[in-house]
């Protein structure tokens, strides 16, 4: 036992070390200045201070972790390093298991493509799954990235940990009565319920499972458009996970580490962490390992109610053993006093495709009494067939109630989707009736169309229009982008009926059409129809233009007639060339020059 508290503390004072060096080092990284790298790291502004985060709206529930450190040494030794303990150390705590290491690279370059502002490292998700998990207790994972055995961390009953009361009647974790971080990236259910990514396209959202929990991580860090090569929103991004400053040097330790170097090892194959930051947490009591049964309280042995004091008479048993002293009893938090939900004035939720919403979700927290309820989670998510986000482009929202018990959500911004859909508001970490407001995205529309250049289109008759018609639509003054817009050759402006004569388009094969639908403008409101052609009817047309919102538009085409070909002569009518000899011009012959007798 003394050898073993002796190497302890020896590490203690070595991974010290480790994590000071580590932070400093990436801090040098990410100076002002710096240039990006194959890493992806860049230049950084200053660090700022830790988000006031509460434990039930962190991914962890800001559960236990694994504090051991990496080595000091490289983790890519020299190949003169030796087999000894050391270089066996360094090449076991740098190799991660080949699925594990996988599911962080997939999940960086979907985040790439989804979230390419964020930033994220897959050596980021590797240190955070180091830290919660051992890398999935070293890769024991099936071959599509389920653990083999469930990873579970001690349930969050207040007793040492944070207090947060069953959310998904135990359909993660198996705990009706607390919540416990579940999987290889240490989810609460809460958390899972709207972080849950799809990682491997087998259809489900499984905490267990590495690659959807990386994904899943890796949207959780990248949300409020935090940039991760920016040592601020860094910092942010992983105290949002678990706030504690130590787990952020100890993440931020392996972050370095891995960025120096690390390599694929074989599933099940990697190094197993021993310490972790529950180890004091509960005098007395072995602190469970993540994949085991949680740790009861003091005095409760799991499974069974508490034992009657040996003292009581009648119990029997030796008098002499104490009585179990039950734990103090929890203080009831803000949230344990919420009763119900009610909407705190929200107006009308319309917007039309692509624009945001006017209106925003407000939400007040009441006790029974009806009283207000201050410094309460409200989590606002998005629910039914939409494309519509909150600002941020998140589908949850998580906002903490004011002196007055209200959460206001963040904006929506409505997406191309039309229809109704619903934004529920419930409390975090509270099984209370929550309050579900109705939204509806309404199709892009057009208040205005102009025709765009001055002239009026005309051609011949029978010929074809030189030069297309153009038309701008706006809609409140704005450049009215996707609009969709029907154009219809009317008979007049009386008679909406499609013509029969006169100028036409033409469709695929060449034939000739009156009406064309499914045209929409561009981004800045400007709409070109395909090419105009002239039948042999001359005169005056309308080519009626018409948008979603009531936008109509009369084009004037004018067909002139086509000119009169000039006449071939008749030569019935033409006068007989004369047969008489030129007028001589020969004095000799000129009687008038002839010479008197």
């Amino acid at each position: 036992m003394a050898a073993h508290i002796g190497r302890r503390l020896r590490k203690g004072a070595a991974t010290t070390a480790v994590a000071a060096a580590a932070v400093a080092a990436l801090s040098a990284s990410q100076a002002p200045g710096a240039t990006v790298d194959d890493q992806g790291r860049q230049s950084t502004g200053d660090a700022t201070s830790a988000p006031d985060t509460a434990a039930d709206d962190s991914a962890t529930g800001n559960s236990p972790y694994y504090t051991d450190l990496p080595p000091l040494n490289s983790p890519n030794p020299s190949p003169s390093a030796g087999s000894g303990d050391a270089g066996d150390q360094r090449a076991g705590e740098a190799g991660i298991p080949a699925t594990v290491l996988d599911a962080y690279k997939q999940a960086e370059a979907t985040l790439r493509e989804k979230k390419p502002g964020c930033n994220l490292p897959w050596q980021l998700l590797a240190a955070i799954g180091k830290v919660e998990s051992g890398q999935a207790r070293g890769g024991r994972v099936t071959a599509d990235g389920t653990t083999v055995t469930p990873i579970l961390g001690p349930q969050l009953d207040g007793n040492g940990f944070a207090l947060i009361r069953d959310t998904d009647n135990g359909a993660y974790d198996g705990n009706r009565m607390y919540d416990q971080a579940v999987g290889p990236m240490q989810f609460i259910p809460s958390t899972w319920d709207w972080a849950g990514r799809d990682g491997n396209g087998d259809g489900r959202k499984d905490p267990n499972n590495i690659y959807d929990a990386a994904l899943a991580a890796g949207h959780y860090l990248c949300r409020f458009d935090w940039d991760l090569s920016q040592q601020g929103d860094l910092r942010k991004a992983i105290l949002s996970y678990n706030n504690s400053t130590d787990y952020l040097n100890t993440v931020l330790s392996w972050l370095e580490f891995y960025r120096r170097g690390t390599h694929e090892i074989p599933d099940g194959t990697g190094a197993l962490p021993v310490d972790r930051s529950d180890d004091t947490a509960r005098p007395g009591v072995t602190p469970s390992a993540p994949g085991t049964t949680p740790p009861a309280r003091p005095g409760k042995p799991s499974g069974s109610r508490p034992s009657p004091s040996p003292a009581a008479p009648g119990n029997g048993g030796s008098p002499s053993t104490p009585p179990v002293t039950p734990p103090p009893a929890t203080p009831p938090t803000p949230t344990d006093t919420v009763h119900h939900l009610e909407d705190a004035g929200t107006g009308t939720l319309t917007a039309m495709a692509g624009h945001t919403f006017a209106e925003r979700v407000s939400t007040r927290a009441e006790t029974e009494a009806g009283k207000a309820v201050a410094k309460v989670r409200i989590r606002f998510t998005l629910v039914g067939d939409t494309d519509t986000t909150f600002t941020g482009g998140e589908t949850v929202a998580t906002v903490t109630t004011d002196a007055s018990g209200v959460a206001v959500a963040p904006a929506l911004q409505a997406g191309e989707r039309t229809g109704a859909f619903a934004v529920q508001a419930a409390v975090v970490g509270r099984s209370v009736k929550g309050v579900p407001y109705r939204a509806t995205v309404t199709a892009r529309a057009a208040d205005a169309l102009a025709l765009a250049g001055e002239k009026e289109p005309t051609c011949v008759a029978g010929g074809e229009f030189a030069e297309p018609v153009q038309v701008k639509a706006t809609y409140r003054g704005e450049a009215a982008g996707k609009v969709a817009v029907t154009a219809t050759l009317v008979t007049s402006a009386d008679d909406p009926a499609e013509n029969d004569t006169g100028p036409y388009f033409k469709d695929a094969d060449g034939k000739a059409v009156r009406s064309l639908t499914g045209l929409k403008t561009d981004a800045d409101g400007q709409l070109t129809l395909p090419k105009l052609y002239a039948d042999d009817t001359a005169g005056t047309f309308l080519l009626r233009l018409t948008t979603a919102g009531g936008a109509t538009l009369d084009v004037k085409l004018t067909v002139e007639p086509a000119a009169a070909p000039s006449p071939e002569p008749d030569p019935s009518t033409d006068p007989a060339p004369s047969t008489d000899p030129a007028p001589s011009t020969d004095p000799s012959t000129d009687p008038s020059e002839t010479p008197a007798a």
